[in-house]
């Protein structure tokens, strides 16, 4: 993800606005994509302004080092507003424009394997997107060699609990309310229509190095450790 630390601008959409019609709306895009977001990153920059330590982050590592920031009054606010950018930014790149093509690849292999198939998935997921009080995010993510469903509250993130982001399905009403009015379950089956799978499996692929790059450095640090006793 480009433009991944302080000062944050709103980056292109690869796509256009009225490119996932009819199953999210030109006008909901113009207003989530063009205006709510915006919104977002203009407060991050203006929270972001008078503590030069934390601007050098990533929007990754500000996520990740959220819940430690409480002394400085900081933590709601990181988790709101560093929250917001990462995951609309995740929402909006994990959509691409309608196809008859249907899904394929390792990650929709790994779905199908350990969820049965895909309409259980598709079940599932959908189960915990209508679970969501208010508003939130579902999320697939890759969890030590395993994917996982899990919701967040708000703009809360993932990151933050060690998980690795795959996709991400934005239920804030403001994400469908101007086409589906209150049916978040109409909206869902519509938002499975507009999966970008070509992205969904290089964050898979990119969660899964990730994991071996750690396990990579507890094997090192034991070795370390061992060799000093």
């Amino acid at each position: 993800m480009e433009n991944n630390t302080y000062p944050y601008v709103n980056l292109p959409l690869p796509y256009e606005l009225n490119a996932l019609e009819p199953y999210i709306d030109t006008k909901t895009m113009e207003i989530h994509y063009g205006r709510q977001l915006p919104a977002y990153i203009n407060t991050l920059n203006a929270l972001l302004k008078d503590f030069p330590e934390l601007q050098s982050l990533t929007l990754e590592e500000l996520i990740a080092i959220s819940e430690d920031l409480y002394q400085d009054g900081l933590q709601v606010p990181v988790q709101n507003f560093a929250g917001g950018v990462y995951n609309h930014r995740f929402y909006f790149n994990g959509m691409a424009p309608p196809t008859n093509l249907s899904p394929r690849g390792i990650l929709f292999e790994m779905v199908e394997s350990q969820y049965g198939n895909y309409n259980s998935f598709k079940e599932v997921f959908k189960f915990e997107g209508m679970k969501v009080f208010g508003s939130g995010y579902v999320w697939l993510v890759y969890d030590n060699g395993i994917l996982r469903i899990i919701t967040t509250p708000n703009q809360n993130n993932p990151i933050a609990k060690g998980f690795c982001p795959i996709f991400a399905l934005d239920v804030w009403e403001h994400a469908y309310f101007l086409k589906h009015y209150n049916l978040r379950a109409n909206y869902i089956e519509d938002w499975f229509r507009v999966i970008n799978w070509e992205q969904a499996t290089k964050n898979y692929l990119e969660c899964v190095n990730q994991q071996k790059d750690i396990e990579m450095q507890k094997r090192s640090k034991k070795k370390l450790q061992s060799k000093k006793l």
